[in-house]
């Protein structure tokens, strides 16, 4: 029996920075497959609700299809950015890692997305 959800870390891999005031999160999925799923499921909205604590703006996504990547913007989340905030993550980069444990649910066709073991 399945898991009812996955983490995000299961099927992509990211990377996140910042851009003044707004942070930037790249999310490459590993195949096809898992971006076909992250292009459903993946929304701005979900990762809005994620890191509401942030308290953001709003979220924008981009779509890379070639890439199988998506890109998300989150608008004024930074407290004025690296040079001005006393956040402890002032140019956005731990966001990459934490959406990794954003939980999604389950695709019937997870096999086909978690890499091989090499």
């Amino acid at each position: 029996m399945t898991s009812p959800t996955i983490t995000l870390g299961q099927i992509a891999h990211a990377r996140s920075g910042d851009k003044g005031n707004h942070a930037n999160i790249g999310v490459v999925a590993y195949d096809r497959a898992g971006y076909a799923f992250l292009a459903t499921e993946l929304t701005a909205e979900r990762v809005a609700e994620y890191f509401a604590e942030l308290k953001s703006s709003h979220v924008e996504r981009f779509e890379l299809p070639k890439l199988w990547a998506l890109n998300f913007v989150l608008y004024d989340v930074l407290a004025g950015g690296a040079s001005r905030s006393l956040r402890i993550d002032t140019q956005g980069k731990l966001l990459g890692t934490a959406i990794l444990e954003l939980e999604l649910p389950t695709p019937e066709n997870l096999a086909e997305m978690v890499p091989a073991v090499r």
